[in-house]
């Protein structure tokens, strides 16, 4: 079995990295293909002694859409579900394979905090199947696909399924803590009496609700308010922005309708109509960008609604397998997932800076350099966040004083970046973007004829 790996690894395109932000990591990924003729070996396969090959067998998303559409009335598991059912028909997996699941969201839904669980069982798969669930921000569903990694490397697992899902339609919203410490009181009282007692100390203030914001904890800031701060900082212009969203919503109708996107399954709302597409994708103009407010740092801001990622529901699936596994159950793998770096800084000045982090890292410990890099996918949470992340990581002066390097790692060239659009246009459902962007890096590869990519993605929290 050692020489027949051997021999297919020696023949097999290697693939792709991948660095996360606030926890940056990096996959190698490469699409797969038949060792029936002997070709030369034009690169390394990164492929490490003892440790199983892991490769991604398939990976869907429902289409992302606009948070307060067609996905309004639905709950995050009917999301999650969607995709786990567009995971198992495509491969004929029987329901009892999977070792199992694991699921990133950022907004819990109270009613299934474990909402792995419960789209699992929804979904079909055996009750036999573990599963759980994990948060990390806007990264959340690749620590769910790291999780499985280290889960069939070490041996315990053969199969996982990993995934995200994110309903910005309806979100938590709670009594505030006045009126939430009444109500347990009350619901301890034993007497008429007591309870009267406690409901005559209600105030009208004791109503306002605690409305939920995708805000930092440690710096109460939103990462739109970051996002604009590191664009300042950075020299980031607001025309560099609009140029850049402009050209990732272009890219990805291009994309769209050009068939590329073929993560997607279509998606039966229940009393709705089946949704088919992304519906963010809107390539405007940049006279009509140039006339939006600033939405964030008002009145001198630069971070707008058009070169901002949109608030996004949507639900995303991976099927990882070893690679001897995929094999016998006669699969064909589009990628080996092959590395992958956390990274972690000052969660107010450098929230969003990641990708600069963790590139070098990740490059270094698979002993690449970004010259090797066929395929980029960065998550776009801002147009800011992203220029500002290229020009550090092209910056000298920032390598040396912030990152403790001698010289810089380089930008990625553009005519290799998010050649099928971004978060920007399709979407970014926090807790399901990780996904798009490992199948999206896996499918480019073939598409491209590449042989190695590198994620990238940025997380917010103080973690």
């Amino acid at each position: 079995m050692s020489s027949m790996l051997t021999h297919a690894i020696r023949n097999l395109p290697a693939s792709s990295a991948w660095a996360t932000r606030v926890f940056a990591r990096s996959l190698s990924c490469s699409s797969h293909v038949q060792a029936a003729a002997v070709q030369p070996k034009s690169k390394k396969t990164l492929a490490k002694s003892g440790v199983k090959n892991i490769v991604v067998v398939e990976g869907v998303r429902i289409p992302f859409l606009q948070s307060g559409t067609s996905y309004a009335d639905l709950m995050p598991h009917d999301l999650a579900r969607a995709a786990l059912q567009g995971v198992r028909p495509w491969h004929r997996l029987p329901r009892e394979v999977g070792d199992y699941i694991v699921y990133g969201t950022v907004i819990q839904e109270v009613k299934t905090s474990n909402v792995a669980r419960e789209a699992a069982l929804g979904a079909g798969f055996s009750d036999k199947t573990p599963a759980h669930t994990v948060t990390m921000a806007c990264i959340s569903s690749n620590q769910a696909m790291t999780t499985g990694v280290g889960m069939i490397a070490a041996g315990q697992c053969d199969v996982v399924v990993a995934g995200g899902v994110e309903l910005m339609s309806d979100v938590p919203i709670r009594h505030s803590r006045k009126m939430r410490k009444t109500m347990l009181t009350l619901n301890r009282a034993k007497t008429l009496g007591q309870k009267l007692s406690l409901i005559s100390k209600i105030r009208p203030d004791y109503f306002t609700p605690e409305l939920p914001a995708v805000a930092e904890f440690s710096t109460s800031e939103t990462m739109g308010h970051s996002a604009d701060r590191l664009a300042a900082a950075f020299a980031v212009s607001r025309l560099e922005q609009d140029e850049y969203a402009l050209r990732s919503h272009t890219l990805a109708k291009k994309a769209q309708d050009g068939g590329l996107l073929l993560d997607v399954v279509p998606f039966k709302v229940p009393g709705k109509d089946t949704v088919t597409k992304d519906n963010g994708i809107r390539p405007s103009s940049m006279e009509q960008m140039g006339k939006l407010k600033p939405a964030f740092v008002k009145p001198y801001g630069t971070v707008t609604a058009a070169n901002s990622s949109f608030l996004t529901d949507g639900a995303s699936a991976i099927l990882l397998m070893s690679e001897e596994k995929a094999l016998a159950m006669g699969y064909k793998p589009k990628a080996y997932l092959r590395d992958f770096v956390y990274v972690s800084q000052d969660p107010k000045d450098q929230l969003l800076l990641g990708p600069t982090y963790a590139t070098p890292k990740v490059l270094e410990k698979a002993g690449l350099t970004m010259a090797d890099i066929d395929v980029f996918e960065f998550h776009e949470a801002f147009a800011g966040q992203i220029l500002a992340n290229l020009k550090a990581m092209d910056s000298d002066w920032f390598a040396q004083n912030y990152m403790g390097r001698k010289s810089k790692v380089g930008a990625p060239p553009l005519e290799k970046f998010n050649n099928w659009g971004g978060s920007l246009s399709l979407g970014h459902p926090f807790g399901a973007t990780g996904c798009r962007l490992v199948i999206t890096a896996a499918h480019r590869l073939k598409k491209e004829g590449g042989q190695y990519g590198l994620i990238a993605a940025c997380a917010a929290g103080g973690q």
